[in-house]
């Protein structure tokens, strides 16, 4: 996000159970340990924007914040970081895309990235455009010339096919940060609150410009 003016974030794709949008790493004793917040039973083809917090969901979130008080009690900046968390994971809107939207920009406004987000079905665009024409499609409504994709997306996208369409394709590579976790060596890959656990907001920011582009 930080290396962009724009962050579009998709509401209008069918969500997948095998990925990151409901659930993370965090550091519990000294070893990554996966966390995920529970979605009510639903059909597989609904979109992000369609599904929904299990009804469990509150008394999981207590449950959640008492394990990250105990595995982060001892980080130099602990109270910041519990704030932070607890004004995303309890938040009282249960959809699942408002839910990760508001984490997202609560994160942002809190490590002050000026970046503006976007949603995507706010755009006016074919919605039945797929893969790279969807990508293209929302980059000219944007009056974008450059497009930034994680770089596990290497694959997905061809250079020369955005060029045709006068759009630079960059992939983003970020560097394996590391920092200090009160432990012997460095769990790299993890959310994001446990590098705001242990750093500075100062340090922070200028850990997040360390990427390459491929």
């Amino acid at each position: 996000m930080n290396a962009v003016d724009q962050f579009v974030i998709y509401d209008n794709i069918q969500f997948t159970k095998k990925g990151w949008i409901n659930r993370n790493r965090f550091l519990l004793n000294s070893q990554p340990q996966t966390f995920t917040l529970p979605l009510k039973k639903d059909s597989d083809y609904l979109d992000v924007s369609e599904r929904y917090l299990s009804d469990i969901h509150d008394e999981h979130v207590k449950k959640l914040l008492r394990q990250f008080e105990a595995a982060y009690a001892k980080t130099p900046h602990f109270y910041e970081g519990v704030k932070l968390l607890r004004e995303c994971l309890l938040f009282n809107d249960k959809n699942l895309f408002n839910f990760v939207y508001h984490s997202i920009k609560t994160v942002r406004d809190y490590l002050s990235i000026d970046t503006e987000l976007v949603i995507s079905s706010s755009l006016d665009i074919d919605h039945d455009l797929r893969s790279a024409e969807k990508v293209k499609a929302i980059c000219h409504n944007l009056n974008a010339d450059t497009y930034i994709n994680p770089h596990g997306g290497v694959d997905l996208y061809d250079k020369d096919d955005f060029d045709a369409e006068n759009l630079t394709l960059k992939f983003l590579k970020p560097q394996e940060i590391e920092y200090d976790q009160n432990q012997s060596g460095h769990t790299p890959w993890l959310s994001i609150i446990d590098l705001i656990m242990f750093c500075r907001k100062s340090e922070i920011q200028q850990k997040l410009s360390e990427f390459d582009y491929l």
